[in-house]
């Protein structure tokens, strides 16, 4: 185990509210072993921007890990070559061109759709009425599995989360986590034949062409469900809250003054939805005064790098002018997110233009209180509001 400084957390205090206690960590003991989470923690951006990229010592191959035994070998968990190979596989099905050429049109009438029956209405959950379905549909296409509900790929990406984060080894979580990964391994055997006979610019039927074994094909389709659904839908929500709570900063947008992608980078810095990835030391190596052991595990908590006073200023305001880029949201090294592109399009060039212009005079539903969680991946549960109804 490494040398770090013990440094105890409140687990129910840091899944409701991390922040304070990583600040007061990025202060007082920036490396340090966390015994409630059994892993040393790295909680300064500089300190993760430059241990991410030494991949000799921070692995990310886990080959015991939680994603791995759970989920299969897929590329989150491979360094190097490896890496690379299986990342260059997909890249036609997520690169900025097919993004912008082929996926936001789809996605825009995914949303459209949804808006449709919302409009009507005056009053919803903006969470579980729009931001699920627009990332569960959109992400029935990316990945191929039209064949599915969005709300199946909702419950599976859900499952996935919890299964990886469940270092406590409930065995219910780990259940629900396996019966999760056998229903996609189903959807995908069931479009197989038809992706076979036409293919198309979805992951399934990329990877399929480049000739990835089957085993591989499936672990990342569980990669990017398990990411790919709760992050641009946690984004979707977790946006539109920030600026109905700071109406200046809605303004801002509403006259030019900030755009879109604006608000998107600035919530994904401030209210990162990923907030951790997870490393094994791979080999003895000493970093910021502390020895670290093979096979010691580290986080390195992007949601504290994010809010580094070192970096930002007034780090806990949500400011969509600001600079966003030292944020280190999508990662920083050679594992830099491969569905940043799509999540951009999802969220900033769709989602939040079009629930604004669709929903006028939308504004939060004060009867309900809206119930935020989590360290690892961190999200709205709900998120109530009502609006001038529409024919």
């Amino acid at each position: 185990m490494s040398d770090a400084p013990p440094f105890r957390i409140d687990p129910a205090a840091f899944w409701a509210d991390p922040y304070p206690t990583l600040a007061r960590m990025r202060r007082e003991a920036p490396i340090a072993f966390v015994p409630e989470l059994g892993s040393t923690l790295l909680v300064r951006r500089d300190d993760i921007f430059e241990c991410e990229k030494n991949i000799a010592v921070f692995s990310s191959e886990q080959p015991g890990g939680l994603m791995t035994r759970l989920m299969g070998h897929n590329m989150m968990r491979k360094d190097g070559e490896a890496h690379m190979n299986e990342r260059r596989a997909i890249f036609p099905s997520v690169s900025p061109r097919t993004v912008k050429g082929h996926w936001t049109a789809l996605f825009r009438a995914r949303a459209e759709r949804i808006l449709d029956g919302l409009a009507p209405l005056g009053r919803a959950d903006l969470v579980k009425d729009f931001a699920l379905p627009v990332s569960g549909e959109c992400l029935k296409e990316i990945t191929g599995l039209t064949n599915i509900t969005y709300a199946e790929m909702d419950a599976w990406s859900q499952a996935m989360i919890d299964g990886i984060a469940n270092y406590a080894g409930k065995p219910e979580i780990e259940a629900r986590c396996h019966a999760a990964t056998a229903a996609i391994d189903r959807a995908i055997d069931e479009r197989l034949p038809a992706v076979a006979r036409a293919p198309d610019p979805s992951l399934l039927s990329v990877m399929l062409e480049s000739g990835m074994p089957m085993e591989s094909v499936r672990a990342n389709i569980k990669l990017a469900i398990s990411g790919g659904q709760n992050e641009p839908r946690d984004a979707i929500a977790g946006a539109i809250w920030a600026l109905l709570r700071h109406p200046g900063e809605l303004a801002r947008v509403r006259s030019g003054r900030a755009g879109w992608m604006q608000v998107f980078e600035e919530y994904a810095r401030w209210m990162a939805p990923i907030g951790m990835s997870p490393r094994r030391i791979a080999q003895r190596h000493t970093f910021g005064g502390v020895t670290f052991e093979p096979d010691d595990r580290v986080f390195l908590m992007f949601g504290s790098a994010n809010r580094d006073e070192a970096c930002f200023v007034r780090p806990d305001a949500f400011e969509v002018a600001r600079d966003t880029s030292k944020s280190i949201a999508f990662s920083a090294g050679p594992h830099y997110c491969a569905g940043a592109f799509a999540s951009r399009a999802i969220v900033a060039n769709v989602a939040l233009p079009m629930v604004f212009e669709r929903l006028p005079g939308l504004r939060l539903d004060e009867r309900e209180p809206v119930r935020i969680g989590g360290w690892a991946f961190r999200g709205l549960a709900n998120l109530p509001v009502t609006w001038d109804p529409t024919d």
